[in-house]
């Protein structure tokens, strides 16, 4: 975190104090706090994209059924953005355009 702090100069959160398990209305409370949400397809996005949270999803090259395919939107979550694999297990592709829109996001959002 601190590498990807000190080339983006974007701040970025971890914060342990709240357990998503245990306490849902505090964990959405912290991710309606935030500018963006990047992360995996994980509960934490459903939260995010269902809250209108500007999220970025990270999706494998063959995502679950609810991502459907060759999109870079959703229908079930307005301010949510698919970052897609284009080949299975290539990651770095992905980065690198999660670094670029990260540009543009934080020229648009400072």
């Amino acid at each position: 975190l601190r590498n990807i702090t000190r080339r983006t100069g974007l701040k970025i959160y971890e914060d342990d104090s709240i357990d998503p398990l245990k306490d849902m209305d505090s964990f959405a409370a912290q991710l309606a706090a935030l500018d963006l949400v990047i992360s995996i397809d994980n509960s934490t996005v459903h939260l995010a994209g269902s809250l209108g949270i500007p999220t970025w999803n990270l999706l494998p090259a063959i995502p679950d059924w609810r991502w459907m395919l060759e999109r870079h939107d959703t229908p079930w979550y307005p301010a949510m953005r698919l970052f897609r694999q284009q080949t299975a297990g290539a990651w770095a592709e992905v980065f690198s355009r999660i670094t670029a829109a990260l540009d543009v996001f934080k020229a648009t959002n400072t």
